[in-house]
């Protein structure tokens, strides 16, 4: 008998005799007869105790009730109150089988574990704190056998063992995330062409206790795609569908290759005059023996399509299929093409005036042109909020705070109407405007606009006191439709009553009231990545303005500009802007020119490191008079790191008295700053220094808006 078979056969006599004991005292309770289990059973059955009551009382277990001389006493042990009451045989004393060490019976106590499960430390609750938390599990990874497959990178970037960093509160936690990354490598070698990939996990207990998780790959061989075989009706042009798709004979089975290559025919198709194309489930039959597998994929082209009308549908609309019309880039009659779909989708969207917009096509099973099918177009539409309330609001030395509210009704005058309301106000400007502006008035991307300007700016240059109308059409650029081209041509009138400086060398001022009427055209060709926060390409801007002022006489006179941007990509986060301008006016005098209409330089969206209009000509009070012609220049490095950024620049110009700038007596400005990026531009705050700082200058200038700087 074994030493384990020992200890069970030795507990349960324990246990036998400790019931055996018991049974006396509940019949004693009882006045029972009650046989005594050292006497043979058939000499006991109805017949008096044999022993007198005082042995008998003298048998019963010390153990079952403290001694009550002294009830703190520790209770006996089972071995020791079994050989205090074992009955003794005549014949020859009962041993019992000798003690054990209590280490190894603790060690003997313990459930044998199942046989395909790994000994691992448990987390056990405290005695005293049922709550407690018990240390982690603690265990290391192995992965083995992924080659020269390039998987592994991938595993290990999405492996849960890995992902758990070698803890674990459970080794069930560990052994589940073993399984979950055997699965997952099963699935990433099928999804590469290993078709007969397989993956073991295991767990392994070194001699400290801790675990090994071993994840072990075998890939087997890469199959690569056989014959290709595509079921699809005829189409025009004929191979339209095969051509479609960029998958050919001896590629391998790459699963991200495959769906794309189909998604490609669902893409194409629609595109070219097939709306109700359906790709089906592809098939591929494995070959062990030459390790390629035949792909057939089934598709329906559907009829050929082309374009009819529009039809739309919704409780609340915010314009008709009439208007609808007008934004569409196809004609009737015109060959299907989805992207035509979907750019009259984003114009939908662009005009901020739905809440939801669907367009979808519709088959009407009536014959078109060429043996093709009308496809009608459905537009679902939700008109949204119509009203809009914006803000903006910056500072910048020498033109203080200044802060802009508009209030739009996008649609007061369907289609597409809006009233615009807007309210100036700030430490040096204050004025109030109004604004009716149709868009897409006509034709597509063309806005009509007129307006009435109120407004009193008060610099160190001038002081206005302005009125003015605007009318004029423009194709500009949005968030949703970053144009290449963009133009705009109007006409405005301008009164103004403004504090003129007489005589530069005196500074003696007096006010004048002028009548100003301009032709203002601009034209701009960009090829930047993005309208709001460039980092590559170029922007080119002209604008000319042919202007008369009536002061007393007639002035004719040209004001025209020339702006040119760039950004070049250093790296993914470092990126260099580059900015130059030239202006001028010519065929008048300055003294002809109303001060707010002369050319100024510096400030925020100029020169940075003085303050606004600072630099140029100055009268004896060493305030800025204006010039007739500037040139500027800047350069920045902008560094971004995640939703922040910051800005390195340098800025030059100067404004001149002639027509024609200089390109002379440059003044430079150095300084940094900060961006913060969000959804809908970055907010910016510079800091600049003037190089060469002259008497009147800010020793600093500070800038603080919405937008970058160029």
């Amino acid at each position: 008998m074994t030493r384990r078979q020992a200890y069970h056969v030795r507990r349960i006599m324990a246990v036998a005799l400790m019931t055996a004991s018991s049974l006396p005292l509940m019949a004693q309770a009882q006045s029972t007869p009650v046989p005594d289990p050292s006497l043979p059973y058939e000499a006991t059955q109805g017949e008096e105790p044999i022993l007198p009551d005082d042995q008998f009382e003298a048998r019963l277990p010390k153990a079952g009730t403290p001694d009550q001389a002294n009830p703190d006493a520790p209770l006996p042990s089972i071995e020791s109150w079994i050989d205090q009451q074992m009955p003794q045989s005549s014949n020859a004393p009962t041993e019992l089988p000798p003690a054990i060490d209590p280490a190894e019976e603790q060690e003997l106590a313990q459930p044998l574990p199942p046989l395909d499960s790994v000994t691992v430390p448990t987390n056990v609750a405290d005695n005293n704190n049922a709550n407690a938390k018990q240390p982690d599990i603690r265990y290391a990874t192995s992965i083995e056998g992924f080659g020269k497959t390039g998987l592994e990178d991938e595993f290990r970037a999405e492996s849960a063992l890995i992902d758990g960093k070698g803890k674990a509160e459970t080794a069930a936690m560990v052994q589940a995330r073993a399984q979950e990354d055997e699965k997952l490598a099963t699935r990433l070698f099928y999804s590469q062409g290993y078709y007969d990939a397989t993956a073991l996990a295991s767990l392994d207990q070194a001699g400290d206790g801790t675990l090994k998780a071993v994840i072990s790959v075998t890939p087997g061989k890469r199959y690569k795609i056989g014959d290709i075989v595509i079921n699809a009706g005829p189409t025009v042009p004929p191979g339209l569908v095969r051509d479609s798709l960029p998958l050919k004979t001896g590629d391998y089975i790459v699963a991200t290759l495959v769906e794309g290559a189909e998604a490609n025919i669902a893409l194409k198709l629609p595109e070219n005059g097939y709306p109700f194309a359906k790709v089906g489930d592809r098939d591929i039959l494995l070959d062990p023996a030459t390790v390629t597998g035949d792909y057939t994929l089934p598709v329906d082209t559907g009829p050929r399509g082309t374009f009819r009308k529009i039809i739309t549908s919704g409780d609340k609309q915010a314009f008709g299929a009439d208007h609808m019309e007008v934004i569409k880039r196809y004609k009737p009659g015109e060959l299907y093409d989805s992207r035509k779909v979907d750019d009259l989708r984003k114009a939908l969207v662009a005009t901020s005036l739905f809440s939801s917009v669907s367009v979808e096509p519709v088959q009407t099973g009536e014959a078109g042109p060429d043996g093709t099918e009308y496809v009608d177009l459905a537009v679902a539409q939700e008109a949204g909020p119509p009203r809009t309330l914006a803000g903006e609001a910056g500072y910048g030395t020498g033109q203080g705070f200044r802060a802009e509210a508009t209030w739009t009704h996008r649609n007061l005058f369907p289609p597409e109407g809006a009233l615009i309301l807007g309210a100036i106000a700030g430490t040096q400007e204050q004025g109030a405007s109004a604004t009716f502006r149709r868009s897409n008035a006509g034709k597509r991307d063309k806005t009509f606009q007129t307006g009435i300007t109120l407004n009193h700016q008060n610099y160190d240059a001038y002081e206005a006191f302005t009125a003015g109308l605007n009318i004029g059409w423009a194709r500009q650029s949005t968030p949703i439709f970053q144009k290449r081209w963009t133009y705009s041509y109007g006409a405005e009138i301008l009164l103004t009553n403004e504090q003129v400086v007489i005589d530069p060398a005196t500074a003696d001022k007096t006010r004048r009231t002028y009548f100003i009427g301009g032709l203002p055209v601009q034209i701009g060709y960009d090829r930047s990545n993005d309208l709001l926060n460039p980092t590559k390409g170029f922007r080119a801007n002209l604008r000319a303005e042919p202007e008369g002022s009536l002061q007393g006489n007639f002035s004719p006179y040209l004001r025209a500009s020339f702006d040119l941007t760039g950004y070049y990509p250093v790296s993914d986060n470092l990126v260099i802007a580059g900015r130059a301008k030239v202006g001028t006016i010519t065929g008048v005098s300055r003294g002809d020119v109303a001060p707010s209409r002369r050319i100024y330089a510096g400030g925020g969206g100029s020169v940075r490191g003085f303050g606004y209009q600072e630099l140029g000509p100055k009268d004896a009070n060493n305030d800025p008079i204006g010039g007739r012609s500037v040139n500027e220049f800047a350069v920045e490095g902008r560094y971004r790191f995640g939703n922040y950024g910051v800005v390195a620049f340098v800025d030059a110009g100067q404004v001149y008295e002639s027509s024609m700038p200089q390109f002379s007596d440059m003044r430079y400005g150095v300084g940094l700053g900060g961006r913060f990026y969000t959804n809908f531009g970055p907010f910016r705050a510079d800091i600049a220094m003037p190089i060469n700082r002259q008497p009147g200058e800010s020793k600093f200038a500070l800038y603080i808006g919405i937008g970058q700087a160029f």
